[in-house]
């Protein structure tokens, strides 16, 4: 075979299967927050977004997602911890218990133990391990009743198994056990289940922008239970841990899922709880308003933006990773858009920022 009809041939496989090439990711440790890291999610309210669409080279479009409110996340690293908790997951730790990084948590159902124990419970956070094989979960640290204590979970479980790639799946179990004594006679234990199939891969847009992403499913089954004293008897009573899927859109080098969306199981349905996704610093980067009382509509827009309360200013178009799109001269209050890909937009009028999603 002569070099002229085997470079004919490698070009076909090329544009046969261009995806199979480019399109599917790899998530390694990089793509996670670890100490020292901060994102932002925006919380949105679908009750019937479409969390079970996926496959092999998918598109996922959520560009019209609207934030109703947004959550700061901050990875600590372990560099300035109280003593006690250096020697539980810091310098002192053993190997498997040894954290890189912990951050607020709501994986312990706090309301259910105060509301059954009549204890006060706040500050949990969870103590995580990001290494090369996986993100673990090596225990908590919580205030009870104004002290503060950490407890280690006696079997880790495994968040994410590294590396990632589609098709992969992975099991893992988690079991925590906090003894409240002396502060109360009291324990609660959290048992976990999760299996995980990584079930897609494609491109997902969101107001954030659109990125090239892995779609993984977790079904976490959770069983929690708390022993109190009665008449001088311990008693154990189950807390009700409805069964959960977790959805995921993951990519390279964002630290945090571009989506989440979480949903508990009711009555065999699932029940949609939770929506986030990876955004900008909203408070820190969009102002709402401007010395003239600016409109922009419509917001979510397909072909246009018009603008309403100004004249002959000049404007500045960049898309969520900083770079110009667009500068122009203001006339008639309309700018055309029609040639944007889909996401999130801001717009610098002066020294105000103003945003809107092209859908």
């Amino acid at each position: 075979m002569n070099k002229e009809l085997k470079m004919k041939k490698i070009l076909l496989i090329l544009a046969l299967f261009p995806y199979w090439i480019i399109g599917q990711i790899t998530l390694t440790k990089s793509d996670f927050s670890d100490g020292g890291d901060t994102v932002y999610m925006s919380k949105a309210q679908d009750p019937q977004i479409d969390f079970s669409s996926t496959g092999a080279n998918y598109t996922w479009d959520f560009s019209s997602l609207t934030s109703s409110s947004q959550v700061e996340r901050i990875y600590n690293d372990l560099s300035n911890v109280p003593l006690f908790i250096d020697f539980v997951y810091g310098t002192f730790a053993s190997p498997q218990y040894k954290a890189t990084n912990f951050t607020s948590s709501e994986a312990i159902p706090v309301d259910q133990i105060s509301q059954v124990l009549g204890v006060t419970i706040s500050d949990v956070r969870l103590y995580s391990k990001n290494s090369n094989n996986g993100i673990t979960s090596v225990g908590y640290s919580a205030v009870i009743e104004g002290t503060e204590i950490a407890f280690k979970s006696d079997t880790i479980e495994t968040r994410y198994s590294l590396p990632l790639n589609y098709g992969d799946t992975y099991s893992s179990r988690g079991y925590t056990k906090l003894d409240m004594n002396p502060i109360q006679n009291a324990i609660w234990i959290q048992y976990i289940q999760r299996n995980t199939i990584v079930d897609g891969w494609g491109t997902i847009t969101t107001p954030y922008g659109t990125f090239n992403a892995l779609r993984l499913h977790h079904f976490i089954e959770e069983t929690d239970s708390v022993m109190m004293e009665v008449l001088g008897n311990p008693v154990w009573l189950p807390l009700d841990m409805p069964d959960k899927h977790l959805y995921e859109w993951i990519t390279n080098n964002e630290k945090e899922p571009i989506l989440r969306i979480t949903t508990n199981v009711v009555l065999g349905n699932e029940v949609v709880t939770d929506i986030e996704y990876k955004d900008v610093n909203l408070t820190a980067s969009i102002v709402e308003e401007d010395l003239n009382k600016v409109i922009l509509y419509p917001n979510p827009a397909t072909d246009k933006i018009i603008l309403e309360g100004l004249n002959n200013e000049e404007v500045t178009i960049f898309n969520s990773l900083g770079q110009t799109i667009k500068s122009v001269k203001l006339e008639g209050g309309t700018i055309e858009i029609s040639d944007f890909e889909p996401g999130m937009y801001y717009l610098k009028i002066q020294e105000n920022i103003y945003y809107f999603v092209k859908k």
